[in-house]
């Protein structure tokens, strides 16, 4: 049952009128006003109680077009292909594999292609999700209508209903168009609308000054369903200008904007792309500039250019991605773009609804009121609880499952919980009249046979302040309002009940107003939905990680707040605002952003999600908002992360959000922010990885350049080939499996703009693991050389004395590259906590991906037909046991400084702490 069905009787005391300005749009929208007095509206509209004629039928549509869903036009499917292959990191890649095809790599060079046509696919899945969104939408539309046109019913396409038309509308079908009721009543689910499971009574009736559109009692829309009832109304919107046709218009405008790791990865890619670039044009002047060919030059300006391009970044960053999306799927959480599970770590503020998501949806009778007995128990609340019973609609099918509206079901357990079972057949038999539950009136009221009373009885049911309006003066009815405040403020849903006994010479009233009068309060029935049991812990691990927690819901904000409370959300502080309240953006600043604060939304319509949304959008706030109403559909599309309910919402709600709740369990969002949270982290971790190789491969240029040539080049493109796309892609991919750290929902969430690559990154990268391992690689050359007799400047081409030793001696570098690479892919697997937190084989993958790299490039070093391509040479035993030091040296010297820095922190206070409250000021 959605929240934002707000209004029914199942209110507490305080319920505010509605919010015009929130959910009615504004009348220059509308081409005519279906609240202004029939007469009128028909003298607008230019037709009469028969209808339009098929000539002026056929005039209008061509004024006002076709009665659909209109698309948005979109760009041409080459021209976004085109796009997403000139990518800045999809340009590395194309770069990439040009750099293989020269190395006579073809393999590798088309295996690289490959990985760029797979995210391009991947983006323009994406890109499409929007119009998905309006396509569900105009599926809810008939394909035809029954419309009186000259006079008699004709069946026509939906498509072909103009302004002016009076349709027919019978038990089961599709409403048309926007309408407004002239003849009759029906029973309208509007479920595809608000998300309510209870349908809504529509009758030709006078309007309800002020009320929003949907809540008008004379009024139908397009793509709900008629489930009861025979009537005649006439069309006052079609297409673009219905309800239907306004929110698919908010979903194309609200198109989805890049996420965050998005905007970072392009950042990285143009980075690199210059780093690179520059690299390689400085090196083939310094080459040129000592004396080298302008081949041999070239040759190494491309070994550079090879060396800075990372070729697994965009792959391993998407198989990160895709195993979040596993993950999540698994534990209830079905998440619709990959880069939004990235989002969801920087996730700082929820927007929830309250029903069904911090509560069960399962209403029981919690607590009961009398007059003069207070809440003792009694025969005294038999006959209430048995009273409220037969004041409902609810049926019991053949299996003894109850159907309808859940509060009238908690009723009727209730009744027999107590001992005061309701026959349900019964009571219908007993039923003289039915006047059901009313928006305006928050009232429902039956007329029941004479019983063992002997008179016949008149019941009603409803909000609390609008009983108490029609029970007779008296000191029943203070304490009976003094009573519903209490019952509300302990978070039941309050429910008041009155009777009436007819005297014999009165007859079954014929009128609602006539029935509800002259009341004799029997009590208050207060109705639980309890919260979920794992509400409250999932609330305490938002405010651990800094998350703010918002309710955004139809209810009354009594019973709101209380859930709130009893789940822990509004610690320090709780807020309740009515939304009728028409708060203006600086009051809506206020709240969100200034006060630390949580906030309870009461009785909020789905433009209130909207335009908080907006709010925090406008301050940098990332929000996940929660939503299951068709109307819920642009703030789903305007929060970065839209989360749908998949047991209580309607298509267009999951069609329109980023993430769908296959439990619709508040805990999943939780879950699915620390599953983002170690997304995120691992992203960086490969990147760490990644980099920091990229400081060996570049000092053996350097080091050869600045001697001149003195010292021969220690390593060969081919084998920085064989590292960057070897060696090195299956542990960076394995990175993306890592578990998360210990304290990862102990941290504030990240700013907005944050950059995925950080100083202390690159320095940790360029500047300590990648300058250790230079400076061991390094040590392994010379060490061969070395002992080999070699001294700066002595020749060691083919046909010298000293060519083998160097063939070695380029060997040992190549190893050495990779023996570090072990070590510092244990080093990023963490990058607070100690390796022993995480536990040295936690990751399967990882010692997969490295017992790969050891075996391909044994078979590099000691494989003839490779070591003809590689220029390897096979490594003596003691080069062998000096390199296998390297790994345990890269790793032990990063682990010292993380432990240098866990101990600062620690001397500072704060180390694994809980962020304060005021540290994450505004969400």
């Amino acid at each position: 049952m959605s929240d934002d069905g707000a209004g029914r009787a199942a209110t507490g005391p305080a319920g505010p009128d509605p919010d015009p300005g929130a959910a009615r749009p504004a009348a220059e929208t509308l081409p005519f006003d279906p609240s202004e007095p029939l007469p009128r509206l028909r003298r607008e509209l230019a037709t009469g109680p028969d209808g339009l004629s098929a000539r002026e039928a056929a005039r209008r549509l061509a004024v006002h077009g076709p009665n659909e869903v209109r698309r948005k036009a979109s760009a041409p499917f080459w021209r976004e292909a085109a796009a997403q292959l000139a990518h800045p990191l999809a340009l590395l890649l194309w770069t990439a594999a040009a750099l293989a095809f020269v190395a006579d790599l073809a393999v590798l060079g088309w295996a690289v292609l490959a990985v760029i046509v797979v995210n391009a696919g991947f983006a323009l899945l994406q890109e499409r999700q929007a119009e998905r969104a309006v396509e569900t939408l105009a599926r809810y539309l008939p394909e035809h209508a029954l419309v009186v046109r000259d006079g008699r019913p004709l069946a026509v396409e939906a498509r072909d209903l103009v302004p002016g038309d009076v349709i027919v509308l019978e038990e089961g079908d599709k409403i048309p168009a926007d309408g407004r009721i002239t003849e009759g009543g029906v029973e309208v689910d509007l479920s595809t609308l608000t998300g309510e499971s209870v349908p809504a009574e529509r009758v030709a009736a006078a309007g309800l000054l002020g009320a929003p559109l949907l809540e008008e009692p004379n009024l139908v829309f397009s793509g709900t369903t008629c489930v009861e009832g025979q009537a005649r109304a006439v069309v006052f919107a079609t297409g673009d200008h219905t309800e239907l046709g306004r929110i698919a218009a908010l979903s194309q405008r609200t198109r989805r904007e890049p996420s965050p790791l998005e905007r970072q990865v392009k950042k990285i890619a143009w980075l690199i792309a210059g780093v690179a670039t520059g690299m390689g044009v400085v090196f083939l002047v310094v080459g040129v500039s000592v004396g080298l060919p302008v081949t041999d030059s070239l040759m190494f300006a491309i070994g550079l250019l090879v060396a800075n391009v990372p070729e697994g970044l965009l792959p391993t960053i998407t198989l990160a991605l895709a195993v979040g999306v596993r993950a999540l799927a698994r534990q209830g959480a079905l998440v619709k773009r990959l880069s939004a599970v990235e989002t969801l770590g920087s996730t700082g503020v929820i927007c929830t609804d309250k029903t069904g998501t911090l509560t069960r949806n399962r209403m029981h009778l919690r607590a009961h009121w009398t007059p003069g007995h207070g809440t003792d128990a009694g025969p005294w609340a038999q006959d209430l609880v048995r009273a409220a019973a037969e004041c409902t609609t609810v049926t019991r099918d053949t299996d003894g499952e109850l159907h309808g509206d859940p509060t009238e079901s908690a009723l009727v357990e209730g009744a027999a919980g107590i001992g005061a079972p309701v026959d349900l057949d019964r009571r219908d038999g007993r039923r003289q009249a039915l006047f059901r539950f009313d928006p305006r009136l928050r009232t429902m009221s039956v007329v029941q046979a004479p019983g063992s009373s002997g008179a016949a009885r008149v019941v009603v049911k409803g909000a609390p302040e609008a009983v108490l309006e029609r029970v007779l003066p008296g000191p029943d009815r203070e304490e009976g309002r003094a009573a519903a405040r209490r019952l509300a403020e302990a978070g039941t849903r309050v429910l008041a009940v009155a009777v009436r006994d007819l005297a014999p010479h009165e007859g079954t009233p014929s009128r609602r107003q006539d029935a509800e009068a002259r009341l004799t309060l029997l009590g208050l029935v207060g109705l639980y939905d309890p919260p979920r049991a794992e509400v409250a812990p999932a609330v305490r691990r938002c405010h651990e990680a800094g998350v703010r927690v918002h309710v955004v819901t139809g209810d009354n904000g009594a019973t709101a707040a209380a859930i709130a409370r009893e789940v822990g959300i509004g610690e320090p502080r709780l807020e309740v605002v009515a939304a009728s309240e028409s708060l203006d953006d600086d009051e809506l600043d206020r709240l969100l952003v200034e006060e630390d604060a949580e906030i309870v939304f009461a009785r909020s319509s789905p433009e209130t999600k909207l335009r908080v949304a907006d709010t925090l959008r406008a301050h940098g706030r990332i929000v996940a908002m929660t939503g299951d109403g068709v109307n819920d559909a642009p703030a789903l599309h305007r929060a970065h992360i839209g989360v749908a309910m998949g047991r209580s919402g309607t298509d267009v709600a999951r069609e329109a959000a980023a993430m769908v709740l296959t439990d619709d369990d508040f805990a999943t969002i939780v879950t699915a922010i620390e599953s983002g949270r170690r997304v995120y982290d691992n992203v960086r971790k490969f990147i760490v990885y990644i980099f920091t190789h990229a400081t060996p491969e570049i000092v053996p240029f350097l080091v050869f350049s600045l001697s001149a040539g003195a010292v021969p080049l220690p390593l060969t493109v081919l084998q920085i080939l064989a590292v960057d796309l070897g060696t090195d892609t299956l542990p960076a991919l394995a990175l993306g499996r890592e578990r998360s750290e210990p304290g990862i929902m102990r941290r504030p969430p990240r700013p907005e703009h944050q950059s995925v690559i950080s100083r202390s990154m690159l320095f940790r990268s360029w500047g300590w693991l990648g300058a250790v391992s230079a400076v061991l690689v390094m040590t392994g050359f010379f060490y061969v050389l070395w002992r080999a007799g070699w001294q700066p400047g002595v020749p060691t081409g083919e046909g010298t004395p000293l060519h083998r030793a160097y063939v070695t001696a380029t060997t040992a570098t190549f190893a050495g590259i990779v023996a570090c690479q072990v070590g510092t892919a244990f080093a990023v697997r963490t990058d607070h906590a100690a390796l022993r937190e995480i536990g040295l084989l936690s990751n399967p993958l990882l010692l997969a991906g490295i017992a790969f790299e050891l075996c391909f490039t044994a078979a590099l070093v000691y494989a003839p037909p490779l070591q003809r391509v590689f220029g390897t040479a096979p490594l003596p035993w003691d080069v062998v046991l000096l390199i296998g030091t390297f790994p345990l040296l890269v790793w032990g010297v990063d682990e010292a400084r993380r432990a240098r820095r866990r101990r600062q922190k620690g001397l500072r206070g704060g180390a694994g702490s809980s962020p304060p409250w005021s540290s994450r000021k505004g969400g």
